[in-house]
């Protein structure tokens, strides 16, 4: 896998802010959001009071408890991969893209052991995979790429922090995961297979709002967005002081940063533009993955994609 150059992202220096101030009408917004180093931008906002009333980021472990708050109209918004968002409304809520926060360049990995040599040597072997969420996704990608279907090898169903313990039983014997994991594996002798770099623009990590969220508070929309593109800009302007935060934050060392920042594109305000406009990436790939999910059975109807994306809300100014 080629490093991503991530000082080389070009964000652009004079961002407006004026957003940040913003007040809303209907109350703060409660987004719920996860450790995940595209999420970080948010962190580093609110680290530095980026982030006005108007917006009340709402911690949680993973992306489940987002996910559970979407379904249970606690959360009127949240950080979640482009799957996750097809899962929430397939299920009734509907979504609205507000900003991409990364695209995976690497980040999502298949580890498998010296004796499976390439892809099609998965057949009938055991594959540990989270199937309820983005490593299912990658594992399906894998198998299309492979020419394998799910019945020429053996899920086994695990939280990806529970796969290296699996592999040190010698319990699988290849990995779908990200990570840390994917540094534990490695240094047990696991061998990096596949990743997300060979399927460029396919996995995202996004800012997603309900669309009642957007009709009745669109003020706090536009607050949480510009928050994001203040912290992104720091992470930029100020490297070091970011990993550090960052490092200091999620209890790891910086090191640790850094590699994850190079399995990720953190898109800048003009990507954003072109991500998010009418038929663009993120829409096509949505509904391509829509229909994969639908015939895979992961989900059991395809969301309409109604006006799934929504460039109103990014920042519009430059200098």
């Amino acid at each position: 896998m080629q490093r991503r150059d991530f000082l080389g992202l070009s964000i652009a220096t004079g961002l407006s802010v004026a957003g940040l101030g913003g007040c809303s009408k209907s109350g703060p917004l409660a987004f719920g959001i996860h450790p995940w180093i595209g999420y970080e931008p948010l962190y580093l906002a609110r680290d530095f009071d980026w982030l006005p009333a108007s917006v009340a980021l709402r911690s949680g472990t993973s992306a489940r408890d987002s996910m559970d708050g979407l379904l249970s109209g606690e959360l009127g918004g949240a950080a979640l991969t482009l799957d996750e968002t097809i899962r929430i409304w397939s299920q009734g809520t509907e979504l609205v893209v507000v900003a991409v926060a990364d695209v995976s360049a690497g980040a999502d990995v298949l580890v498998a052991r010296p004796h499976i040599a390439e892809l099609a040597d998965l057949r009938g072997q055991r594959v540990a995979v989270e199937l309820d969420g983005v490593s299912g996704i990658l594992l399906l990608k894998i198998l299309e790429v492979a020419g394998l279907s799910r019945d020429d090898i053996v899920a086994v169903d695990l939280p990806v922090n529970q796969h290296p313990e699996a592999w040190s039983r010698r319990e699988v014997d290849a990995s779908v995961c990200y990570e840390p994991t994917v540094s534990a594996l490695e240094s047990d002798g696991g061998l990096r297979l596949f990743d997300s770099s060979s399927i460029p623009e396919t996995i995202f990590d996004l800012l997603v709002v309900t669309r009642d969220t957007v009709d009745s508070n669109p003020g706090a929309v536009r607050d949480l967005v510009a928050g994001h593109f203040a912290g992104l800009r720091h992470m930029v302007r100020s490297m070091h002081d970011s990993i550090y935060r960052i490092a200091s934050r999620q209890g790891i060392q910086p090191g640790k940063v850094k590699n994850a920042l190079g399995t990720v594109m953190l898109p800048d305000l003009a990507a954003n533009q072109r991500y998010l406009a009418a038929s663009g990436r993120v829409e096509s790939v949505a509904r391509s993955l829509s229909r994969l999910m639908f015939d895979e059975g992961i989900i059991t109807n395809e969301p309409g994609f109604r006006g799934l994306c929504n460039t109103a809300f990014l920042p519009r100014r430059v200098s």
